[in-house]
C-alpha cells in the first residue's frame, strides 16, 4: 500500500512524502479498509511535529480521519456478538493510520456512510459533527428560540455547529475574519455574522441583540460556543443564564477568565471534550450519533468540504495540511484518494 509513514518528526508538512508499505492482511478483531478519502486535523499538524498529547512510538501512519470500503471482515467472529458491517460496505471513522492507502480499524470506531454522501463529505463528518451536537445539545442543552454564538463560524467545527444550532430552532450569530468566511456562514445557515478580528465585534453583537431582540435577551446571546478561546470577551456580550462551552483553543492561548462576569450574569461555563466520552461515558456516543444521522436524514445537516481547491491523492496530503494550518480554507480540508492512482504513482 501507499502510506504517508512519520519516521522521524518534521517542522512541516511539506517534508512529509508518500512511500510504499507491505499492505496490511485480515485481522482478527480489525476490519481491512481502502481507503477513498482522508480528513485533515489540525491535531495532525502537531503530531507529525511531535508535540500532540498523543504520540505513537516511531515509526507511524499519519492522519485519524477517513472514509472508505470494507474489503475483509474480522477473521476471528463469535456468534454471540455478529458484525455490524460486511465486505464492501461504505463506512467513516477515526484511526491512526488514515493518511493511506487501507487502514485496519476496530468496529467501535466505525460508522455508516449516510446515504446520499459522498466519501469526502463522510471523511469530514467524525470528529465535527458531534462535537458541535454535543457541544449544544448534551452541555449547552440549546433551546427554540435562543441566540447562539458560534466563533470560527467556518471553520469545521463551526460549520457544523451552525448547522446544529439552526436545526435546533436558534438564531445563529456566526463570527469569521474575512468576507469570504462570513459568506461561507451565510451559505450554511447563519442568520447574522460578524467580524471578529479587531476589538470591538462583542459590541457588535450587544447592539444587534438590542436591536433584534425583546427582553432579557437584548443585552447578549443565550449560548456561546467556543473553539478559539474568546471566552472572556464572549461574556461582554451575553444574556442572563447564557451558557459557554470551551472547545478549544485554536488562538493558541490558555485564557485567564474575569470569575465576576461569570458571576453577574448567572453564567454556565463547561467544556466539552469529545474525545474522552468513550472512555467516560459511552452511553453519549449513541444518543449524540442518533440525532446526528436524524439531522441528515431530514435534510438539516450536510457535508462541510472545502470546494474551493480539490486535494487528490496522498502527495497532496502536505500541501493540505499547510493550507489548513495557514487558515486558507473553510469547513473540513479533505483529500481523496484513488488506490489505481496511488499504484501508478509509485512507478
Amino acid at each position: 500500500m501507499r502510506a504517508l509513514q512519520v519516521t522521524q518528526y518534521v517542522s512541516s508538512p511539506l517534508d512529509l512524502h508518500p512511500t510504499t508499505l507491505p499492505s496490511p492482511q485480515p485481522h482478527p478483531t480489525k476490519y481491512l479498509i481502502a481507503i477513498h478519502a482522508a480528513g485533515t486535523n489540525f491535531f495532525d499538524l502537531l503530531q507529525i511535529r511531535g508535540k500532540y498529547q498523543h504520540q505513537p512510538p516511531l515509526p507511524w501512519i499519519a492522519g485519524a480521519e477517513f472514509a472508505g470500503t470494507i474489503l475483509a471482515l474480522p477473521t476471528s467472529t463469535s456468534s454471540s456478538t455478529p458484525l455490524r458491517y460486511k465486505v464492501r460496505d461504505r463506512v467513516f471513522g477515526a484511526h491512526q493510520g488514515a493518511y493511506a492507502t487501507h487502514i485496519l480499524a476496530p468496529e467501535a470506531v466505525l460508522l455508516p456512510v449516510p446515504v446520499g454522501w459522498s466519501f469526502e463529505d463522510a471523511a469530514g463528518l467524525y470528529v465535527t459533527a458531534p462535537t458541535a451536537y454535543g457541544a449544544l445539545v448534551t452541555r449547552a442543552q440549546a433551546r427554540r428560540g435562543e441566540w447562539v454564538l458560534v466563533h470560527a463560524g467556518a471553520g469545521g467545527v463551526g460549520l457544523s455547529a451552525v448547522q446544529v444550532a439552526k436545526a435546533l430552532g436558534c438564531t445563529v450569530v456566526a463570527t469569521a475574519g474575512t468576507e469570504a468566511k462570513r459568506e461561507v456562514c451565510r451559505r450554511f445557515g447563519a442568520d447574522w455574522v460578524v467580524d471578529y478580528s479587531g476589538d470591538g465585534w462583542a459590541k457588535e453583537v450587544v447592539e444587534l441583540c438590542r436591536r433584534e431582540r425583546t427582553g432579557n435577551g437584548q443585552v447578549g446571546v443565550d449560548v456561546v460556543f467556543d473553539p478559539v478561546g474568546m471566552v472572556d470577551q464572549s461574556l461582554r456580550c451575553v444574556a442572563w443564564n447564557a451558557r459557554l462551552v470551551v472547545i478549544g483553543f485554536a488562538a493558541g492561548k490558555i485564557e485567564k477568565v474575569a470569575m465576576n462576569r461569570v458571576l453577574l450574569k448567572n453564567v454556565s461555563l463547561v467544556g466539552l471534550h469529545w474525545g474522552q466520552y468513550a472512555k467516560f461515558e459511552p452511553e453519549t456516543l449513541h444518543s449524540v450519533w442518533n440525532g446526528i444521522f436524524d439531522l441528515i436524514a431530514a435534510g438539516k445537516f450536510k457535508g462541510i468540504s472545502f470546494t474551493d481547491k480539490k486535494y487528490e491523492g496522498l502527495e497532496s496530503i502536505p500541501t493540505a495540511l499547510k493550507a489548513l494550518g495557514e487558515r486558507e480554507t473553510w469547513g473540513k480540508v479533505v483529500v481523496s484518494i484513488d488506490e489505481k492512482q496511488e499504484a501508478q504513482s509509485k512507478l
